[in-house]
């Protein structure tokens, strides 16, 4: 019987196609918006997760000022000296390594070829907090880092532009005023958590940076590695403690530096993504209850147009329920075709936005299945009552109808 009722309800979806395309277009429109958003959403969450993890884990960055900047008005904070880089290192538990950074800009060239690009001073310690694989080539020497020796270890970005994405390592440029050697390359990282490009920079010793581009010893940034056995922010707390102790912050005062949790800053920003892909999802949702209610706008259509075929089969024998069977299946093949094409055209979508978007797409089984699965229960839920209205027609009153 049910074999029967499905191919009637095929033949009368076919009788009218255009009408019946139209009707499933705010299911096909809510299914789509609902498995790209969503999917969409979860690819972005997962592209801030990987970008974040590339500023290492269980790593504390410490800035002078309240913040990225120093903000609103008033004299600049004191950066950080090479004694607070030491006394971190030495007074404060769990700490694995501190690693002091200088930074400048200036412009590359080697053999016509020229680049602007960020200066990164720092230590071997940079590559303990925060560990970035070399392609080619070695780190710095401790003899180098004592000497300020000019030598550096690229990013591919630089590579790419300035050696033509040769090999670059035991080659000379100049950089600003100096000449410095390669003596090694830095495997991709691609975009920052916070914009830029991580591959576009040239490390060098902190000291040769410091002599011969910043004229100071300053320091404008200090990345801590934190012991895995110890917890980020008790760390944190005796940092601060430390901080405040050696730049002579009385009590009741604002610290005038600030301290990172990459974990935290992470937490934050993903539990912002995944919200903001629940509202999306709900909003988008929205077309799907449209698209219910116009299936059973056409479906009370469909009704008055058939009462008298209605009437007839009721006459010669079909029961209410096999009526009210016919109507409900034809709603549900309605939602359920809808929800197919929903499905295949947020496919194409999603293989559309993820490379302009820049982010990893991975196929959803949960969210296409739980999308398809709505799209049928709509189809139960609105169609029913045209369903039941066709079942609960007089016979008599049905074949009297024009």
């Amino acid at each position: 019987m049910f074999g029967t009722i499905f191919l009637l309800a095929i033949r009368s979806i076919r009788r009218h196609l255009l009408r019946s395309f139209l009707t499933i277009l705010g299911i096909v429109i809510g299914v789509a918006a609902v498995v790209t958003m969503v999917t969409l959403g979860k690819a972005t969450t997962a592209a801030v997760q990987t970008q974040i993890s590339a500023l290492g884990t269980n790593i504390l960055q410490v800035r002078p000022g309240q913040g990225f900047g120093r903000g609103g008005g008033g004299s600049r904070p004191p950066d950080f000296e090479p004694q607070d880089v030491s006394a971190v290192r030495t007074q404060v538990a769990g700490v694995t390594a501190v690693a002091p950074q200088a930074q400048s800009t200036a412009t590359a060239i080697y053999e016509g070829a020229n680049w602007s690009t960020t200066i990164n001073g720092t230590t071997s310690a940079y590559f303990q907090v925060q560990p970035w694989p070399l392609t080619a080539g070695r780190g710095f020497t401790p003899m180098e880092e004592a000497a300020g020796k000019a030598v550096c270890i690229i990013g591919s970005t630089v590579q790419t532009n300035l050696f033509r994405g040769g090999e670059a390592v035991g080659k000379r440029f100049r950089i600003g005023n100096v000449s410095c050697d390669v003596i090694g390359t830095l495997s991709t990282r691609g975009q920052a958590g916070f914009g830029g490009d991580q591959d576009d920079v040239v490390i060098m010793p902190i000291k040769t940076v410091q002599r011969r581009f910043t004229g100071s010893t300053d320091i404008r940034l200090m990345l801590v590695g934190v012991d895995q056995a110890y917890a980020t922010s008790q760390v944190q707390a005796s940092l601060t403690d430390l901080l405040r102790e050696r730049r002579q912050i009385t009590a009741g005062k604002d610290d005038n530096f600030n301290i990172f949790d990459t974990k935290q800053i992470s937490d934050t920003l993903t539990g912002t993504t995944q919200l903001l892909t629940r509202i999306v999802a709900a909003v988008a949702a929205i077309s799907l209850v449209v698209g219910g209610i116009g299936i059973m706008n056409i479906m009370l259509v469909s009704v008055t147009e058939r009462t008298r075929e209605i009437g007839i089969r009721l006459a010669i024998g079909a029961v209410a329920n096999e009526v009210l069977m016919q109507f409900l299946v034809e709603a549900i093949v309605l939602s359920c075709i809808g929800g197919i094409i929903g499905l295949i055209l947020a496919q194409l979508v999603i293989a559309v936005a993820t490379p302009l978007m820049a982010v990893p797409w991975t196929f959803d089984a949960n969210i296409n299945l739980f999308a398809f699965v709505i799209s049928a229960v709509i189809g139960v839920v609105f169609g029913y009552f045209p369903a039941r209205r066709a079942a609960g027609l007089n016979p008599i009153d049905a074949l009297r109808h024009e």
